[in-house]
Order: C-alpha cells, then structure tokens, then sequence
C-alpha cells in the first residue's frame, strides 16, 4: 500500500504544485497536483486543482468524463449550459464532450479533487463559432471567461 501524507494546507508529500498548464492565456490563477498516477490494476489518476481568488480553468471539452468533488472553500462551475454554485463536499460529473469550466468566487481560494482516467484525449478549446454559440445564452457569456490561446494548449 502507497500512503500519500497530507504535508500541510492542501500540500501531498510526494506531489509537486504545477502550473495548470505549461502554455497560455485561456486560464488564471490555477494550479495542480498528481496525488495518484495511476496503476495498471486501477488505471485513473487523482488530481487537485487550486484556483487562488477570481482564478479560472480553461474553458474546454474532451472525450473522456471526470468526476470532482470540492474540498476546500466554493466556486462555480460551468457544464454544458448551466451553471452551479459548488461548496465543499459537492460532486459534479463532466459528461464527455461538454463544455466546462470552474471559476473561483471573489474572496476565498477554491479547491477541488478530479479523478479520470490515465489513457485520456486532449482537451479542445472553442472555435469562434462554438464560443458564439455558449454566449447566446447571456448568462453563460457572463460566466465564461476565455481569451483564444496565444500557443497551443499544454498538457492536462
């Protein structure tokens, strides 16, 4: 058994805090840990993503489903056309090939546990049309926040 010590305040041993994502302008303020890799006989990996005050994640879509549970503080989050306030201990699926994104409410740090799995596709971003399409709905274009990538999307 691999026992991952909580170090300190939403620290792991053993998990080095990341950048979000290495390349970009299309998130704010977000960064992630890998508390579990995955293995071949459990092949998922466990995440936590920590978004500081009025960050955001990219705004994206992708083939594979996850699945995240809020630990610490509240945000909202964005799936498909609706949007919901999250505090700790909510669980929210992402469906494949939904648009997504979470956003840290004004004042408090906002952190969440993800889990999917290792063999995953790649993220997508909106095209112009799609971005058009999700603002139609003024309060979903009052939610997203998303400026076109100025390089190609990194790593997840």
């Amino acid at each position: 058994m691999t026992k991952v010590k909580h170090t300190c305040l939403f620290k792991w041993d053993r998990s080095d805090v990341l950048r979000y994502k290495e390349k970009g302008n299309h998130f704010k303020d977000i960064t992630r840990q890998l508390l579990y890799p995955g293995r071949p006989e459990l092949p998922v990996q466990l995440r936590y993503f920590e978004l500081a005050p009025r960050g955001h994640s990219t705004l994206e879509r992708h083939h594979h489903v996850h699945m995240v549970m809020v630990i610490r503080g509240s945000g909202e989050v964005l799936v498909g056309n609706e949007i919901q306030k999250l505090e700790s201990f909510d669980l929210v699926e992402i469906p494949p090939k939904t648009w997504h994104q979470f956003r840290a409410t004004a004042g408090e740090t906002f952190g969440f546990l993800c889990l999917v799995t290792v063999d995953r596709d790649r993220p997508e971003l909106p095209n112009a049309e799609e971005l058009a399409w999700l603002k139609q709905d003024p309060k979903v274009g009052g939610f997203i926040r998303y400026e076109a990538p100025l390089t190609p999307v990194g790593v997840q």
